[in-house]
């Protein structure tokens, strides 16, 4: 459970740059090459990296190498764990609103 909660908190900080959150979008649409993403960037090719390494680094993207190319692909599984963190923070709010709906509708009777 630890190592899941430091592998979910990973995900969140990368998410929480609007460039790498940029980034994974645009990866959904398919794999593309570092200079290509990095041409939709304002900012300089080094600093541009470090969003690619930090990227890398929580597995949400991983890159490959060929020549001099290096073409980054998303990683979709891991973008499951925010989709599952989400659907268990569902599942425990409306299991609550529905408690206390019932709660609400249960004064209300004579």
């Amino acid at each position: 459970m630890a190592q899941y909660a430091a592998e979910l908190d990973g995900v969140f900080v990368a998410l929480a740059d609007p460039t790498r959150r940029g980034v994974v979008r645009r990866l959904g649409r398919g794999p593309t090459s570092v200079g290509d993403l990095a041409r939709e960037f304002p900012m300089t090719l080094p600093s541009f990296m470090k969003h690619v390494r930090t990227l890398e680094t929580t597995g949400l993207i991983h890159t490959v190498k060929a020549g001099r190319v290096r073409t980054c692909v998303l990683n979709r599984d891991r973008l499951a764990l925010v989709d599952d963190w989400l659907a268990e923070q569902r599942g425990i709010w409306e299991g609550r609103t529905d408690r206390l709906a019932s709660l609400l509708t249960e004064e209300d009777q004579p």
